[in-house]
């Protein structure tokens, strides 16, 4: 594998920038865990990729498509930014990238710049789930998807989503999973009258005891009905399931793999080297 993860300047620096939660930049774990193992996964498939005249790319929490590390004076490639030029390898380049974004501005900078880097984009303007319909009608048929899910909140991770996406042939996922939005919501959220979470697992109250938030175990149940929802639909999860940690240690995301076939999980395993599921909340 020739894998590096590329600092290229930014082509358009008048755009917009991701710049976390608080704007004082992102975690380093970005670019060290989350985009490092897109790279390397989208590297380790390239002879896959290139058995298939279609390659798509979907990325529907796409952002402004540039991100700036707390700490870093350079700014460095967002998701799709990655996943296009890591991608090029081998002539196995994405024949085609669906992004979308809440934020207009912010899908039109992601888009800009994956232009300017010579990819052929495809942007949907909004929510994912009132985009979903319309990305799943552009990708050809027959085609080989990647479809990388990385809403900033768990309640955006609506299950519609994946089920429409999961309607597609040849596609597998790779879900960023948001542990601490989980952790600091659910309790709050079985009163009936609040709904945050009833779209990201739909049904999940009735499998979610009173009791098991007495034990301590209600976030791993929710979890594990998330994933028997998405085994429902034919997936696999990879056992790889990294738990990514900001700088003080406190848990932030599941980055979650899943596919119809043997050999993505099996590349996901090789590269998403970090903790094998670890989903605990001490």
């Amino acid at each position: 594998m020739t894998f590096s993860l590329s600092h290229d300047p930014d082509p358009l620096p008048r755009l917009p920038l991701e710049l976390g939660r608080l704007n004082e930049g992102v975690g380093r774990w970005v670019p060290e865990m989350k985009h490092t193992f897109l790279a390397k996964y989208v590297e380790g498939t390239r002879q896959a990729r290139k058995k298939f005249p279609e390659r798509v790319y979907v990325d529907l929490f796409c952002g402004p498509g540039r991100i700036q590390v707390k700490g870093e004076s350079a700014t460095r490639h967002g998701g799709a930014q990655i996943a296009w030029q890591h991608s090029r390898l081998d002539s196995a380049a994405f024949t085609s990238c669906l992004i979308g974004d809440l934020d207009p501005v912010r899908a039109s900078a992601c888009a800009d710049r994956l232009r300017a880097f010579g990819a052929p984009v495809q942007v949907f303007e909004g929510a994912a789930e009132s985009t979903v319909d319309r990305v799943v009608q552009a990708v050809p048929k027959g085609a080989l998807c990647l479809a990388y899910l990385d809403p900033y909140n768990l309640q955006y991770l609506t299950f519609n989503v994946i089920e429409k996406l999961a309607t597609l042939k040849f596609v597998d996922f790779a879900v960023h999973f948001s542990t601490m939005d989980l952790r600091r919501n659910l309790l709050m959220e079985y009163n009936p009258e609040r709904a945050r979470f009833d779209l990201t697992a739909p049904g999940w109250r009735d499998h979610i005891s009173p009791e098991a938030f007495v034990r301590g175990d209600a976030e791993e149940l929710f979890f594990d009905y998330w994933c028997n929802l998405v085994k429902n639909l034919g997936f696999t999860i990879s056992q790889r399931m990294p738990l990514v940690r900001d700088e003080g240690n406190r848990p932030l995301y599941h980055l979650v793999f899943f596919s119809r076939h043997s050999l993505p999980n099996r590349i996901w395993g090789d590269v998403a080297q970090g903790p094998n599921r670890e989903f605990n909340f001490d």
